[in-house]
């Protein structure tokens, strides 16, 4: 079976740690922020992004899709933000099973005192380390991978 794999050579080794170094100060430096600026985790943060975003409530599947997360997990998530009065949950009218959520009074107040915040802890730790041109580049080479990623992806589409 290892004689199949394509072992990954001392530069990339080092491209992918410094990527998951990189993501890891990311995810702390945004979780900091938002232990110091609001009471929301980073997933209650994420998931208030999307629904304050939307024109109305959103299916739950939705968001799943938008996250890219499982469907549980969102479920999951919705659970313990219903409890805290974040977001509102309503069975969908044509769908006994499907579900919708939508931010509350509560979660608007809190999405809106955390994002300049969060905003501010971005800029800092990544965008305002970029010109222009790498932000560019940087958004051009991720929009590659993204692409890759997806599913029914064939390899004949990333060239």
């Amino acid at each position: 079976m290892t004689d199949d794999v394509t072992w990954l050579n001392d530069e990339e080794k080092a491209l992918w740690r410094d990527y998951l170094a990189i993501q890891g100060r990311l995810h702390l430096a945004i979780q900091r922020d938002l232990k110091t600026s609001s009471s929301l985790t980073e997933p209650e943060f994420e998931v208030l992004v999307h629904l304050s975003e939307a024109d109305g409530p959103l299916r739950m599947t939705a968001l799943a899709d938008a996250l890219q997360w499982e469907r549980s997990r969102v479920s999951h998530q919705a659970t313990r933000m219903v409890k805290r009065g974040l977001v509102q949950r309503t069975s969908c009218p044509t769908d006994g099973r499907g579900a919708f959520l939508a931010v509350t009074d509560d979660g608007m107040r809190e999405i809106e005192r955390a994002a300049p915040h969060h905003v501010e802890t971005v800029r800092r730790v990544f965008l305002d380390l970029l010109d222009e041109a790498d932000k560019r580049e940087l958004a051009r080479l991720l929009a590659l991978i993204e692409r890759s990623s997806a599913p029914g992806h064939t390899d004949a589409e990333v060239a």
